[in-house]
């Protein structure tokens, strides 16, 4: 059985780091906003090549509390992908604001920078690009996007902590940048965590104060705020994780080199593709395949685990009902959404680990050809 994620394994490697840790914590005596959460937020802000870095109870928490500390609610409009997980609409429907959708770039499943431009009206204050499945989004020609129109850039990182843009990582691409540190992700915690990442001072203070109940002073509310706040120990297990990131990314890296080496040429299957390698994380390895339910299922009689990222696209989420999406109007979203299975991935796969996925999945590819049309690598 090849697990798609080994969280268990993972965090093993980890368990006498992880025990210090928690005595760190235990010792203190101190469990929430103390000197661990202090010192991830200076460690990962130097990391990620900016100035600040404020703790946050989840990644969604990070998104909708970073839109709220830049005055965004209701009236206005965000710009948002069309495909990624609902999380991200979620945060931009929790501020009154309207979510906006625009299509992703076929080729590499993040939001299209052409687009954009024409989704633009007078309400939009914002774009939301979210570096899906760990591959960075088109930053620069989303920036410019932006400055022609004056708009704020808040990019979703949760799967994309430690790829590089330009020389840059990723938090320090945008205006500010939001982070899950959800138990699955490159960098994750043993429960729900998250953070913002920004160089602007009075939104990193905005969100302090948001994250803990509208306060900078105890006991004393400036504004309407939240209980949203990275405890000590998550904080400490954090520390403990974020030495390892880059090592674990680059062993993503090599499980999805072996993949795309063993895949190339393969009728069927379009495979992912990255910018350059430091632009891609890993974060998910996804593969786009006509009869995609049956090639799973046979996968998982060979006893590889896979998972759909994402089988529902937000648009036709229940939750969206009444915004009246349907799948008509964003047909390379649809497409996508009908083709898509992620492999295993993590970094402990092993050489031979990756390879079998590889042989099974060309044993399935084999069995269940692709229809007449067959699959596009651009949408037309």
């Amino acid at each position: 059985m090849i697990k798609f994620l080994d969280l268990q394994s993972m965090n093993l490697e980890l368990n006498n780091e992880f025990h210090t840790a928690f005595n760190r914590v235990l010792q203190s005596g101190w469990f929430v906003m103390g000197p661990e959460l202090e010192a991830f937020e200076a460690e990962f802000s130097a990391y990620c090549g900016v100035n600040f870095c404020v703790g946050v109870g989840n990644g969604l928490d990070a998104i909708h509390l970073l839109l709220r500390a830049y005055g965004i609610g209701a009236g206005d409009e965000v710009i948002v992908p069309a495909n990624t997980y609902i999380a991200t609409w979620l945060a931009v429907t929790q501020t009154g604001a309207t979510v906006v959708p625009v299509e992703p770039d076929i080729a590499t499943f993040n939001i299209d920078p052409a687009l954009i431009d024409a989704a633009v009206t007078s309400r939009t204050k914002a774009i939301l690009p979210v570096h899906l499945y760990g591959h960075v989004a088109q930053m620069d020609a989303i920036m410019k996007v932006a400055a022609k129109h004056d708009l704020i850039v808040i990019d979703d990182c949760a799967q994309g902590h430690g790829a590089c843009f330009s020389g840059r990582r990723i938090g320090a691409l945008a205006h500010a940048s939001a982070f899950s540190f959800y138990p699955g992700k490159n960098l994750g915690a043993l429960g729900d965590g998250g953070a913002i990442t920004t160089d602007n001072d009075e939104i990193a203070d905005k969100v302090r104060a948001l994250r803990n109940y509208g306060s900078s002073e105890k006991y004393h509310n400036d504004v309407l705020g939240f209980n949203s706040r990275l405890d000590e120990l998550q904080a400490a297990f954090l520390r403990e994780k974020l030495p390892h990131l880059d090592t674990w990314n680059e062993k993503r890296r090599k499980v999805a080199e072996i993949y795309t080496r063993g895949l190339a040429g393969a009728e069927n299957i379009i495979l992912p593709k990255a910018q350059c390698p430091e632009s891609h994380v890993w974060h998910l390895y996804v593969v786009r395949i006509q009869n995609r339910d049956k090639v799973a299922g046979f996968l998982k009689d060979k006893g590889v685990g896979t998972l759909i990222h994402y089988p529902v696209a937000p648009y036709m989420q229940q939750a969206y009902k009444d915004a009246g999406f349907g799948a008509d109007d964003f047909p390379i979203s649809t497409k996508m959404h009908d083709e898509v299975l992620s492999l295993p991935m993590h970094p402990l796969m092993t050489e031979e680990q990756a390879q079998y996925v590889v042989n099974a999945t060309k044993q399935a590819l084999a069995l269940f050809p692709a229809t007449p049309t067959g699959l596009k690598s651009t949408f037309t």
